[in-house]
């Protein structure tokens, strides 16, 4: 049974509506009825859904033809010239066409807008603002300005678009005209998916189903990282590291800036190291003493900065026929246009370039590093950020349509050729995207500094299924430091400066020191929801408004956010918001009830605030200088037990290979609820087996309690009395030494 409609509609204009699922559709409109797929469809930066089983069924209504399937029921209103998006069983309208213009000019969307109607989304082409009612968002990846947008919105009605094109986008969301938003954009079709959710939660899980959920990196990259000056050579580069181990600040990544190259800013595949800054013998070109393998001793991974403009479509095109049947190979090369040089329209056209090899992957040249030991690689936004106003490119492509596809193809082919080469899993660090982005990568603000309107990008990308993402590090304020080690990667990049947390003064150094132990520690809680990421596209740093949708005070806070499900993070302002709950500040141990505003403060050894939610479970792994350097056989689980029982299911891995993709892998379940009479706590029993897993663990309990217990339980015998305390500062009930699967219970009262 067919799963489409095609129709005339607005004049000549055909529309074609695809239904995916029972809350997903693919709307196209074109003057010619030939709709072509998009760059995002061709090189699998979209996969559609198999739309096996759906049920479609279809009638003329009193206006038109209507399709049901499932949620969803799509009317076609000829006389109205509309199509009307509704609710199957409620009839309640979720979306309404209004119009459309297509042509070689562009094309036009246009759609009602309700009065009380509002949009999250875009990534990240603003900072200063979470909704978008009444203001137009410029789409087009641009250096500082917009590094990060993306053509996926969310209705605060429960739908969800993704606009399917990479031309640039304008998007007036009630801008110019309250009662309407559209878009326009430079392609010829109108293109777009429509997904219905509940809430933000599930329109993130349908949408990141859509262009990709993240894909989980190795556990040192939650690790921090250091970035050395531009200026640096071998022994600047191993005397950092030194020096991060002589303070015993933790630190698993060191990165060198553009002066690594013999020459800067070096675009071509013959890179080399730089002769005098870091001279390699030839006669020991992987080591073992040269600089790099000094580092690597510490403990530390690798990473080289990178510029590109190799044209990466020739590469994408193999791929494209590689997935291709072999009846189908001879028609793999159609979308290469040989006469794309002797284009008419372009009186100085270039399609291919000085440095690209046509027959070669851009990603092989970096393979001689790889093998040296260089474990990523920091994709700069550079030139993959500017225009190319008179380049054809290797597909035929022009660039209004392959600026916004390039960056995505550049991190698809570090990730894919990274993976194929070594049987590990990738870090992919670069500050530029756009739909589709946060399945292949990781992402820092680029050249916007480390403060608070950071932020402001940060949540933008992470309401659009974004997870790996950082900035760069204020080292020399106490703020900047509380914020940026709070982060789902921490990075601190000296590029130019003396940015070394060695240098800052005793009191700073004190600091990164604190935070840096701390970050070690909560490495296991940052990787279990990290893992979480990658199964449902919800972000490892959570704007309030996505986890309190409902609560209006949450809608455009930026200078507060989640890390994790657990820990609220508050930064360089002391006027902050706290949900409905509780939350326990992290520093003192106070409680404080929430859903209203409060004035915090912090101890003078810290820059920002950070609270425990009810029903937080926060396991704390033991403080390593950096990861593996001491097995998991100790887990602290920080726990606030809530009036509603809450769980988290503790994750890990070998922490570095992709087997965990074929079922290698463990979880605990961990589980908390303060009932009248008892807390409870339960570990459950580990599930599953992987290489280098810890079979002997002992787990530490800190359970916050109003008061201390009558007695303490474990699988329903009396704790002995050496192996728990409690705190009456704190509130805070301490067990040690406990092997899993185990049941706790703190008695509220002797009765029990």
């Amino acid at each position: 049974m067919s799963n489409t409609i095609e129709q005339a509609i607005w004049g000549d204009v055909h529309l074609r509506v695809d239904f995916l699922t029972d809350r997903m559709v693919r709307i196209r409109a074109a003057e010619d009825g030939s709709f072509d797929e998009t760059g995002l469809n061709r090189y699998g930066f979209i996969t559609e859904p198999e739309p096996s089983g759906l049920n479609v069924e279809f009638a003329e209504g009193k206006t038109g033809l209507e399709a049901k399937c499932g949620r969803l029921r799509l009317r076609v209103e000829k006389d109205n010239e509309a199509i009307v998006l509704e609710h199957a069983e409620t009839g309640d309208e979720i979306l309404r066409q209004v119009d459309v213009q297509c042509g070689d000019a562009g094309s036009m969307a246009r759609f009602a807008a309700q009065a009380d109607e509002d949009w999250v989304g875009f990534g990240d082409q603003t900072r200063d603002r979470l909704y978008h009612h009444g203001h137009v968002c410029d789409l087009h990846v641009c250096n500082v300005k917009s590094y990060i947008p993306v053509p996926f919105f969310m209705s605060t009605r429960g739908y969800g678009v993704l606009i399917n094109a990479t031309h640039r986008i304008r998007c007036d969301m009630a801008a110019s005209d309250p009662n309407h938003f559209s878009w326009n954009t430079g392609r010829s079709q109108v293109d777009y998916y429509v997904m219905v959710g509940r809430d933000y939660r599930e329109l993130l899980d349908l949408y990141t189903d859509l262009t990709g959920k993240p894909k989980l990196p190795p556990e040192w990259a939650f690790g921090l990282w250091y970035i050395c000056r531009t200026q640096a050579n071998d022994f600047e580069a191993v005397s950092d590291a030194l020096n991060f181990r002589r303070e015993r600040i933790p630190c698993d990544v060191l990165g060198l800036e553009p002066g690594w190259m013999e020459k800067n800013y070096d675009l071509s595949i013959d890179k080399s190291w730089s002769k005098d800054r870091f001279p390699i013998p030839r006669y020991a070109y992987k080591g073992p003493h040269n600089f790099f393998n000094a580092i690597q001793r510490m403990g530390f991974h690798m990473e080289l900065w990178l510029c590109n403009e190799y044209d990466l479509s020739y590469e994408a095109e193999r791929r494209v026929a590689a997935l291709k049947p072999s009846s189908e190979a001879g028609e793999s090369a159609g979308h290469f246009q040989k006469d794309a040089e002797q284009d008419e329209h372009f009186e100085h056209v270039r399609r291919a370039d000085h440095l690209t090899k046509e027959d070669e992957p851009w990603f092989e040249h970096l393979k001689k590093f790889v093998d040296q030991g260089i474990d990523f690689f920091k994709q700069d936004g550079a030139f993959q950020v500017l225009e190319h106003p008179d380049r054809v490119w290797g597909n035929g492509m022009l660039d209004a349509e392959m600026h916004n596809l390039y960056p995505l193809l550049y991190v698809r082919q570090m990730y894919e050729g990274f993976a194929e080469h070594t049987g590990r899993r990738p870090v992919v660090f670069t500050p530029a995207g756009w739909a589709g982005f946060q399945a292949w990568c990781g992402t820092w603000t680029g050249d916007t500094g480390g403060r608070l309107p950071t932020l402001g990008a940060m949540l933008n990308t992470s309401m659009v299924g974004h997870s790996w993402a950082t900035n760069d590090m204020e080292v020399a304020e106490k703020e900047g430091i509380h914020f940026g080690y709070l982060q789902p990667w921490s990075q601190i990049n000296s590029w130019n400066y003396f940015r070394m947390p060695c240098v800052q003064g005793d009191e700073l150094c004190r600091m990164h020191k604190d935070y840096g132990r701390l970050r070690s520690r909560l490495i296991p809680y940052l990787y279990s929801w990290a893992r979480h990421a990658t199964k449902t596209g919800y972000p490892l740093m959570v704007p309030l408004v996505l986890e309190f949708q409902n609560d209006p005070i949450c809608r455009d806070n930026r200078h507060q956010y989640l890390l994790g499900r657990d820990l609220l993070v508050c930064i360089y302002e002391k006027d902050v918001y706290l949900p409905a709950g509780l939350w326990k500040d992290f520093w003192t141990g106070e409680v404080l009830e929430g859903g209203r505003h409060v004035t915090i403060s912090w101890p003078e050894n810290r820059g920002g605030g950070l609270f425990v939610r009810s029903g937080g479970i926060v396991p704390f792994g033991p403080l390593m200088q950096f990861r593996g350097q001491k097995p998991l056989d100790e887990i602290d689980i920080y726990l606030f037990p809530g009036e509603r029982e809450s769980g988290l299911e503790f994750y890990e891995d070998d922490g570095v290979s992709l087997k965990h993709l074929d079922g290698e892998y463990a979880t605990t379940e961990l589980r908390t609820v303060d009932r009248d009479d008892t807390v409870l706590v339960e570990i459950g029993e580990t599930q599953g087996t992987f290489d280098g897993q810890c079979r002997d663990r002992a787990w530490h309990l800190t359970i916050a309690m109003e008061r201390g217990p009558a007695a303490v339980l474990a699988n329903g015998e009396a704790a002995e009395p050496e192996t728990w305390t409690y705190d009456p500062e704190r509130c805070e009930l301490r067990l040690r030494g406990l092997k899993g699967p185990v049941q706790v219970e703190a008695a509220k009262n002797a009765t029990v």
